[in-house]
């Protein structure tokens, strides 16, 4: 994550991806097209989401060997940045900031597949809840710091995938074969359940080469941090379904008066 030769660091290049991230979605929401005024409220998510994905890799770049800070990066980049910015509906935006074309080149590639299969909930707990056994009691953790390339790789899966699960479990963008309320209930709450076992069990069985007390208080982070994540995608999930419901017995309600005049 360092450089030492005059080049181009790998925290300078992150820094830079996402001050363009930030600059183009600027772009997008800002840009006066007339149509409807985006909400505030997401432009304000998407550099917030920005800005934690930023400091979660700082603080383990600054000293990658310390679990602590570690697990403050695991929490930020792995689970709070990705909900910030999928809150932000960047699929949405883009959709409505392209032009013909491209605007239905991006919602057929949203419908193949293959990102089907990515954002559905299963598959996207067991690339973002397996990746963490594997790197943690699966004993990859100590080779990331021995490997620059496989770190980078560690920390860019942990950002996909968990964009990928909040996704699928509260996503806001358009989806079309979006799973039910049901599954994606029983997998949120199944990947809770698997990342709190994880955190206690890496309390008692610290990762090798690993102090005790950092693995306790990394563990204590990655706990309550995700927690606190995790509760936040209920509301999300059941605030979700208390619309469509809404919504559903709207509709009901429409054709009941219809049929009966």
């Amino acid at each position: 994550m360092h450089n030492h030769g005059g080049g181009v660091s790998a925290m300078e290049l992150v820094s830079f991806a996402l001050l363009a991230a930030i600059a183009v979605y600027l772009l997008a929401a800002l840009r006066p097209a007339g149509r409807p005024i985006w909400p505030r409220r997401r432009i304000v998510l998407w550099i917030a989401g920005c800005l934690v994905a930023a400091l979660s890799v700082q603080a383990t770049a600054t000293n990658h060997d310390d679990f602590a800070r570690h697990a403050v990066a695991h929490v930020g980049l792995g689970m709070l940045a990705p909900l910030l910015l999928m809150l932000a509906a960047p699929g949405t935006l883009a959709l409505r900031s392209l032009s013909a074309v491209p605007a239905r080149r991006l919602a057929r590639m949203l419908r193949s597949r293959p990102v089907r299969f990515l954002t559905y909930p299963v598959t996207a707990a067991v690339l973002h809840l397996g990746g963490l056994w594997l790197l943690y009691p699966g004993g990859l953790y100590p080779s990331i710091h021995v490997n620059g390339l496989l770190f980078v790789l560690v920390y860019v899966h942990l950002f996909v995938s968990g964009y990928l699960f909040s996704a699928s479990i509260a996503g806001i963008d358009p989806a079309p074969h979006r799973a039910s309320f049901g599954t994606r209930a029983v997998v949120l709450c199944a990947v809770m359940a698997g990342h709190s076992i994880l955190s206690k069990q890496l309390f008692g069985n610290q990762p090798p080469d690993v102090p005790v007390a950092e693995a306790e208080l990394g563990s204590m982070i990655m706990y309550y941090g995700g927690d606190a994540v995790s509760v936040a995608l209920v509301v999300l999930l059941f605030a979700g379904w208390y619309r469509e419901a809404g919504r559903t017995q709207r509709r009901l309600e429409s054709r009941t008066q219809k049929s009966s005049v």
